[in-house]
């Protein structure tokens, strides 16, 4: 079971290159992938503020989710309180809520994201290139 994190799924929708074959792999082929809502609410954030161009609209991605078998993940006060116990080694909120949900749920999370694998997290991301 596997979590999917903001980049790992913008990069499979978009189908870039940027995402590792392994991982693409573990996406298309596992029963359970899930992402957070809290992607959602990142992705709308960043997409007003113009960090991010993805001509999708939250309803859009919504929708992609349910046609690739990727089950979103309600907001849970268990995740909140989780929170609060875990270092601060990442400040940014999305990731920390993403963190919190996997621990919770007892979920390997899809990340590049090198702070977030510090954390008592199971994690996977692989790269040929990158481990070379």
């Amino acid at each position: 079971m596997y979590l999917l994190d903001t980049c790992a799924f913008i990069w499979y929708i978009e189908t870039s290159g940027r995402l590792p074959e392994a991982v693409r792999r573990i996406i298309d082929t596992s029963e359970n992938i899930y992402l957070s809502q809290a992607t959602l609410w990142e992705i709308a954030i960043k997409k007003t503020t113009g960090k991010i161009n993805l001509p999708m609209t939250i309803f859009e991605l919504e929708d992609r989710c349910r046609k690739e078998k990727i089950t979103v993940l309600p907001l849970e006060c268990r995740y909140f309180e989780r929170i609060k116990k875990l270092p601060l080694i990442h400040r940014d909120p999305f990731d920390r809520i993403i963190i919190a949900t996997a621990i919770e749920r007892d979920l390997t999370l899809l990340t590049k994201d090198s702070e977030i694998i510090k954390y008592e997290v199971k994690t996977i991301w692989q790269s040929q290139k990158e481990d070379k």
